[in-house]
């Protein structure tokens, strides 16, 4: 995609104007970003992926047994059918790994990096239907998908922002709205990270909220060092050879802190861990238990190509690569392997075509190492064989 093409998505923008003046900085209205776009599913099909159990899905009926009453899925079919006339919400998550017209909206976003996709959300309300005054801490796209919806824009918040009293949802305590706007099918908006929103049905509507992954400074350290400890040995330990006696025993002196950052920053600095790390961290599956594949062989691989099986990504895997060096990383849900530089094009491959098979897999089925990492993919389950 070039970045200095202007997109019917962005109202005209380029994807490079819109990083530069409004990502992670301001929001953004684009009337009919998708011009007479009409949603790939309906109500009731949403409805159906709620009553399913690997499915995630939330209900916020505002007065329900208690004020904002949460309910999560699944959902028995009757349960709908008590749900009154106005003031509620259901929300369904990852809607596009289970509905391929829905993922198909991402192909929109690719002037994004795919890894930082988290899921396409979609929520149905009824009239008067939201979820309350809040705010999240990554960026969304909220394109009206049906009906319509006036959305509200506020402060910005932080972690000290006051919230109201719930065990479930963080709703703001205090709202200073700023602008407003009814969207319509077609209709988008962006906001950033920390901007205070509100969406209220104007009538039954649905949503489709496009959320991207952005890990905490708390998630990082945590999960990075805990990674980072397994290649490191009991005997590595805090040391103080040419020490100077000390006046005061009990003083902390500020040379051992300063040992203390040069143990820290020798091992926190090695970037090729850190993206190994980096990278199965964020193409970690929001439903591991949906990466599955079978037992298989080389051999077995190459004779169902060469009867014409079509293998394509599984909906619910997560594939990036990167460089190190004169060797590649490929990261698939959540794993990570190193592989020589000449298997390059056909890791752009498996990340970005919507199927493989004979044709285009070509030579790489000659190459031992490019047909043992397809095989190692199908028994991970991150490709699959189409007619399954």
């Amino acid at each position: 995609m070039n970045p200095d093409t202007p997109l019917q998505l962005l109202g005209g923008l380029t994807a490079r104007e819109f990083l530069r003046d409004y990502w992670q900085k301001k929001p953004l209205l684009v009337r009919q970003a998708l011009p007479d776009f009409e949603s790939p599913i309906d109500a009731d099909e949403l409805a159906g992926l709620a009553l399913e159990e690997e499915v995630e899905s939330r209900l916020v009926i505002e007065n329900g047994e208690r004020p904002w009453e949460l309910r999560r899925g699944p959902f028995a079919e009757d349960e709908f059918s008590k749900l009154p006339e106005r003031d509620w919400t259901l929300l369904v998550q990852a809607v596009d790994q289970f509905v391929p017209e829905v993922a198909e909206l991402l192909e929109h976003f690719r002037f994004l990096p795919s890894w930082r996709v988290d899921d396409v959300m979609i929520s149905f309300a009824a009239p008067g239907g939201g979820v309350g005054p809040h705010f999240d801490n990554y960026d969304v796209f909220l394109l009206q998908g049906h009906g319509k919806r006036n959305w509200k824009i506020g402060q910005m918040c932080d972690s000290e922002s006051p919230l109201l009293q719930h065990a479930d949802l963080r709703i703001l305590a205090e709202f200073e709205e700023t602008e407003s706007w009814v969207l319509e099918p077609g209709d988008m908006l962006y906001l950033p990270p920390r901007l205070a929103h509100c969406g209220i049905a104007v009538n039954d509507c649905m949503t489709y909220s496009v959320g991207f992954r952005a890990p905490s400074a708390s998630e990082v350290l945590t999960h990075f060092t805990d990674f980072l400890s397994q290649f490191l040995s009991d005997e590595e330990r805090y040391t103080d050879a040419d020490a100077q006696p000390v006046s005061d025993p009990h003083q902390i002196q500020h040379d051992a802190l300063d040992r203390l950052k040069a143990l820290l920053a020798e091992h926190m600095s090695d970037e090729r861990l850190l993206l190994t790390w980096f990278g199965q961290f964020m193409t970690e599956p929001r439903y591991p238990e949906l990466v599955v594949g079978p037992e298989l062989e080389d051999g077995d691989l190459l004779d169902s190509l060469e009867q014409g099986a079509i293998l394509i990504r599984n909906p619910s895997a997560r594939l990036a690569w990167s460089e190190v060096d004169d060797d590649l990383l490929l990261f698939a849900s959540g794993q990570s392997r190193l592989l020589p530089g000449k298997l390059r094009e056909l890791l752009k491959m498996i990340c970005a075509a919507d199927a493989l098979h004979i044709d285009n897999l070509g030579p790489w089925l000659a190459d031992d190492e490019g047909r043992g990492l397809l095989c190692e993919l199908v028994k991970q389950g991150s490709l699959g064989f189409a007619d399954e």
